[in-house]
């Protein structure tokens, strides 16, 4: 009977929705992307973009699709997932360019967007996306609560890793069998037990309309008691089994899970999951376990990315908002304290990271296989810091960084390339994608075809080289891969973007054409053919040949010269 229930919660859910808009929002072309709007707020350029990011999600479900799926190119697909464990586990999403389905990066995605949804929640409501929101939220969540169907058990992954990457093609003949991979209380995960419970605390918070501060926006309106109650007993299950089981990360587990993300360690998640249930709950108890985990697991000398395996950057700000909205959980200005003493190493330097030539902020190492994810993860909490900034100067010079990295994502960059599919003409056109490609023959997936058949609107991809350098070759997944968890900070930003900016994001002011693709060859994971460094396009090419050749002729013209006065006499070289 337990297993059952979560089945007959998932179609309550569905009936609860917010009904979604008709006619159905779709993305505009390409080429309206290069075309300035009238500005004013919401600005409608601002509001596609959030729409499209949204449309995104769509085009990476698993499952059974609804009717009013907005992709008409995909299809249902993997409808046996969980036949193998007795369970139904179709749905949710595809994890990025392949198949899987991977319980820990759509945790920390779907935390991440529930917690901007909260504090910039309006910004959906202006641009008539919260229906969208919703409707993604609970494709996330929902899929989530069948992953779940005991106190003590997580599935974390459908299929095998290596089996899909060994296939691409379309959606209808995905290989099997995909195998589910769970941790229980013979085979535990701290981490993912965690993170999914900080998913289900940050979403709760949402759904139940638990606002932090009147200096944020608010949430998305899109409230629902009984969906929020549903949630966070989840989280707290979850987070129990966190806690009661021995702490380990979860590949030790389930080694299969650590191909595609294995986990650096599990205090992070730890901390980010009690103090989402500290707010859930109004439980100062739960906040002082946080704070324990983060003096326990040796937090506060983290200096890296926030990302999907790494929450450690977010917890002194979730921090300093819940201290700021009820004194009595903790002392703000230590927080405070905390975060800035982060945030100033992204902003002024100091910390792990550094800027590219072009201005991308890049961390060695966390960079390399998505350059894109830290720089925009960064603004999002630097962004979300705004309001607690102990200084004038402060809040200004964060706003300015955290701008920066949004242009430069947008196109304001070395190659005038802005790195969300479809958004403008320059944008990536071969995203590694699977489904998107139209291709099958993995052994040539750059010429199979040679044009994506499909556009994957809203797709953020994984960006530049650390030389600002892109080439847009869709076997170059660093660069040109979409991923669930590279949209999430966007989204936030372009939520914020939605509530008080009136002019357009920086792509439409560029024109088709403005992207050239440089000389030579990528240098990350998947080529190390450019390593060497920039090279030139054949454009500069030419010019330095130019240059060389015009510099040979007057050295060989200064040396015929002396040459002729040397012999008619007229210069002696040893006369001073």
């Amino acid at each position: 009977m337990r297993n059952l229930l979560p089945l007959f919660l998932v179609c309550g859910h569905v009936l609860a929705q917010v009904p979604l808009p008709q006619p159905p929002f779709m993305p505009q072309n390409a080429s309206l992307g290069a075309i300035p709007s009238t500005g004013g707020v919401p600005n409608p350029q601002w509001s596609s973009l959030l729409g499209n990011l949204l449309f995104f999600y769509e085009a990476q479900r698993s499952g059974k699709l609804p009717s009013t799926n907005r992709v008409k190119w995909r299809n249902d697909s993997a409808l046996t997932d969980g036949e193998d464990v007795k369970l139904d586990l179709t749905g949710g999403y595809y994890d990025a360019g392949d198949y899987i389905k991977c319980t820990f990066p759509l945790s920390a995605a779907v935390m991440s967007i529930c917690w901007g949804a909260t504090d910039f929640g309006k910004g959906y409501d202006l641009a008539n996306q919260t229906p969208y929101l919703d409707d993604m939220l609970r494709w996330s969540l929902d899929w989530l609560i069948k992953a779940h169907p005991s106190n003590d058990t997580l599935f974390v992954q459908i299929a095998d890793t290596n089996l899909t990457n060994a296939y691409w093609g379309g959606d209808q003949n995905i290989p099997e069998p995909r195998p589910s991979y769970q941790i229980n209380i013979t085979s535990p995960g701290t981490d993912v037990a965690a993170g999914t419970a900080a998913a289900f605390a940050a979403c709760s918070n949402l759904y139940a309309n638990r606002v932090f501060s009147s200096s944020y926006s608010g949430p998305a309106t899109l409230q629902n008691s009984t969906y929020a109650a549903t949630l966070l007993e989840h989280a707290q299950q979850l987070y129990n089994f966190a806690t009661s089981a021995p702490k380990v990360v979860y590949q030790q587990s389930v080694p299969q899970a650590g191909v595609a993300y294995p986990s650096s360690g599990y205090g992070d998640d730890l901390a980010i999951a009690a103090l989402f249930l500290s707010w859930g709950l109004n439980s100062t108890s739960l906040y002082q376990q946080a704070q324990t985990y983060y003096s326990q697991y040796n937090l506060s000398s983290y200096q890296g990315v926030f990302n999907w395996d790494s929450k450690t950057p977010g917890l002194p700000i979730l921090f300093a908002q819940i201290a700021q909205a009820n004194p009595s959980f903790g002392n703000v200005s230590n927080w405070q304290t905390e975060a800035e003493s982060y945030l100033d190493g992204v902003v002024y330097g100091g910390g792990e990271g550094y800027s590219t030539r072009g201005g991308l902020l890049y961390y060695p190492s966390d960079s390399e296989d998505a350059s894109l994810n830290p720089a925009l993860n960064a603004a999002m909490l630097l962004n979300r810091y705004l309001p607690l900034a102990s200084t004038e100067k402060r809040k200004q010079d964060y706003y300015n960084y955290a701008k920066g990295q949004v242009d430069y994502a947008l196109g304001k960059n070395p190659m005038s390339v802005p790195y969300v599919v479809g958004a403008n003409p320059n944008s990536p056109q071969n995203p590694h994608s699977a489904m998107a490609s139209g291709g099958n023959n993995i052994s040539d997936i750059n010429n199979s075809p040679p044009q994506e058949a499909y556009v994957l609107y809203g797709a953020v991809v994984g960006g530049p080289d650390k030389y600002d350098r892109f080439f847009d070759i869709r076997a170059d997944w660093p660069e040109t891969e979409p991923a669930i968890d590279y949209n999430a900070p966007m989204l936030t930003l372009a939520a914020m973007h939605v509530l008080n900016d009136t002019s357009d994001p920086f792509y439409t002011s560029l024109q088709a054409g403005a992207y050239q693709r440089p000389a030579g060859m990528p240098c990350d994971a998947a080529y190390t053919d450019g390593c060497g460094g920039p090279q030139l396009s054949e454009g500069g090419q030419i010019a330095v040949g130019v240059i060389v050749g015009c510099a040979g002729i007057v050295i060989f013209s200064l040396v015929g010269w002396w040459g002729w006065l040397s012999w008619k006499g007229d210069y002696d070289p040893c006369h001073y």
